[in-house]
C-alpha cells in the first residue's frame, strides 16, 4: 500500500493528463500523475538529430484556437510561427501547388484548375456539384464530399489533408467528427460550393504556432510543476466506498493507491481495460475505437533546395510510401539557424496499413529517401537519420463517433469522481486535447 492518498490521480502524462492535473492542482487539490512510460509528453516528444533537438511527434498547434495558445501564455512559453512558405501536393507525377480549400472543399475553382491537381474530368465534376439533401445521420467524409463534388476531390484534396491529421482515410472517417465546419456550412448554405463562396478571405493571422526548441517542451514545462511518477503503469481501477483504488507498478511488485477522484487521460484501449469493472458500457464503446500507427523519419541532409516550399502532402491514391514531408529547416527559422544541414521529416503509415511499418529503421529511412528523391528530383544522402515509431498513435473517428462519445460520457456520468479526456473524444489536435482536459477537470471540480 502506498502511504499517500492524493485528492486526485491522473492516469497518463500526455498533454491532456498534464493539463488536467495542472487545473486540479491550481484549485488546491493534491494531485498525482501516473505515466506508464519513462517520459512525459505522450505524442509530443523531442529527439536530437545532427545536434539539433527537434520534434519527432507533433510539431505545431492551431493558433486560431485559444486552448494551446492560452496554456503556453500561462506557462510563459513564447510561441513562434512558421515561415509563410508554400505548401504542395505530390500527385499525378509531380509536385503541384496545394490549392486553397476548406478541408478539401475547393475555395477557388480557378486556383484549383491552375494547380493541375485534378484531371480534366475530375475538375469538370468538381465544378458541377450534385445537389443533394443533407440528412440527419452521420456519413463518411468520402460519401459527403464525393457524392457532391466527385471522387477526385476526395482522393487528391481531402484524403491527404486528413491523412496528415488522423493518418486515416476519408472513406472511414466521420464527417460530423472530422470536418464539422464543412457539415455546418453545408447545412447553412445547402451547397458545398455556395458554402465555399461564403468563407471569408484568408486572414493575415497565423494559422499555426510552434515553440522555439520544439512543441515537446510544452509538456516538460507542465510536468515541472506537478507530482509525476513515470514508469508507473495503472493496471486496475476499482470503486470503493470512499472513491477508487488503483493497482499500479509491475505485476511482480504491485502497489495499491487510493484516491477520491480519477482522471483517465489514456488512449481508448488502456482506458477500456481500466473501466472494465467500473463502467462496463463505456469500456465496450472504447474498445471499439480503432487507432492508426505511423512513423516519423527525420533526416539531416546537405544542400537540399526547396525554394519557398515548407513541404508537401501525398494522396494515398498515388501509391507512394510517404504521406507527407515537412522541410523543417525552411518552415521553422530556429531549426534552419541551428545547423548547416537541411533537417526535414517525412511521415509514413496510414490506418489499417501497419504492414508498411513492418521494416527495420534502416529500411524505413531508405524508403523515405527513395520517395524524396523522386519527388524533389535531387540527390539526397542523409548524414543522420532518426526514426520515431508511433504504434497505435492516432484515434480514428469512425462514422457515428460523436454518438459513441455521448454514450461513453453518459456511462461515465454515473460514476462520481471519474472523468475522461484526451484525443479519443473531441479532436486530435493539441488545442482540442487541451480543451478536453480542461473541461474534464472543470467537471470534476464542479461536482464538489
Amino acid at each position: 500500500m502506498v502511504d499517500e492518498r492524493p485528492d486526485a490521480v491522473v492516469v497518463g502524462a500526455g498533454i491532456a493528463g498534464l493539463a488536467a492535473a495542472r487545473d486540479l492542482a491550481a484549485a488546491g487539490l493534491s494531485v498525482l500523475v501516473l505515466e506508464s512510460s519513462p517520459d512525459v509528453g505522450g505524442k509530443l516528444r523531442l529527439a536530437t538529430v545532427a545536434g539539433v533537438e527537434i520534434d519527432v511527434g507533433a510539431e505545431s498547434m492551431l493558433a486560431r484556437r485559444p486552448e494551446a495558445v492560452g496554456l503556453a501564455t500561462e506557462l510563459d512559453v513564447e510561441l513562434v510561427h512558421p515561415a509563410s512558405g508554400s505548401s504542395q501536393l505530390w500527385t499525378r507525377g509531380e509536385l503541384r501547388p496545394l490549392p486553397r480549400t476548406l478541408l478539401g472543399v475547393p475555395l477557388d475553382l480557378a486556383d484549383l484548375a491552375a494547380s493541375g491537381v485534378l484531371s480534366d474530368d475530375g475538375l469538370e465534376r468538381a465544378t458541377h456539384e450534385t445537389a443533394l439533401p443533407l440528412g440527419d445521420h452521420d456519413v463518411s467524409v468520402a460519401e459527403l464530399l464525393g457524392s457532391r463534388l466527385g471522387p477526385e476531390v476526395v482522393d487528391r484534396l481531402t484524403d491527404p489533408l486528413l491523412g496528415g491529421v488522423y493518418a486515416g482515410h476519408a472513406s472511414n472517417l466521420s464527417a460530423d467528427a472530422a470536418i464539422p465546419q464543412v457539415v455546418a456550412l453545408l447545412r447553412e448554405h445547402g451547397s458545398l460550393l455556395a458554402a465555399a463562396a461564403a468563407v471569408p478571405p484568408a486572414s493575415d493571422a497565423p494559422v499555426f504556432a510552434g515553440i522555439e526548441g520544439g512543441v515537446g517542451l510544452l509538456p516538460k514545462r507542465l510536468a515541472a510543476g506537478l507530482d509525476v511518477r513515470t514508469s508507473a503503469p495503472a493496471r486496475e481501477l476499482v470503486r470503493t466506498s470512499t472513491g477508487f483504488r488503483l493497482t499500479i507498478g509491475s505485476t511482480r511488485s504491485p502497489e495499491i493507491l487510493e484516491t477520491g477522484r480519477v482522471v483517465l487521460a489514456t488512449p481508448a484501449a488502456p482506458t477500456s481495460r481500466l473501466l472494465a469493472d467500473v463502467a462496463a458500457e463505456a469500456a465496450r464503446e472504447l474498445a471499439a475505437v480503432e487507432y492508426a500507427s505511423m512513423a516519423i523519419v527525420t533526416l539531416a541532409v546537405p544542400g537540399l533546395k526547396v525554394g519557398d516550399s515548407s513541404g508537401f502532402l501525398v494522396p494515398a491514391v498515388d501509391g507512394r510510401r510517404i504521406k507527407a514531408a515537412t522541410y523543417s529547416f525552411s518552415k521553422w527559422s530556429w531549426v534552419g539557424e541551428a545547423s548547416d544541414l537541411r533537417i526535414l521529416r517525412a511521415s509514413i503509415g496510414r490506418h489499417r496499413e501497419e504492414a508498411s511499418l513492418q521494416a527495420t529503421d534502416d529500411e524505413l529511412v531508405a524508403r523515405v529517401v527513395a520517395d524524396l528523391v523522386l519527388a524533389t528530383d535531387q540527390v539526397i544522402r542523409p548524414v543522420e537519420a532518426h526514426v520515431q515509431r508511433w504504434g497505435g498513435a492516432l484515434p480514428q473517428y469512425a462514422v457515428g463517433h460523436l454518438d459513441r462519445v455521448a454514450r461513453i460520457r453518459a456511462a461515465i456520468g454515473t460514476v462520481p469522481g471519474l472523468v475522461l479526456c484526451g484525443a479519443a473524444y473531441d479532436g486530435v489536435g493539441i488545442p482540442a486535447v487541451i480543451g478536453s482536459a480542461r473541461r474534464a477537470a472543470a467537471s470534476l471540480l464542479a461536482a464538489e
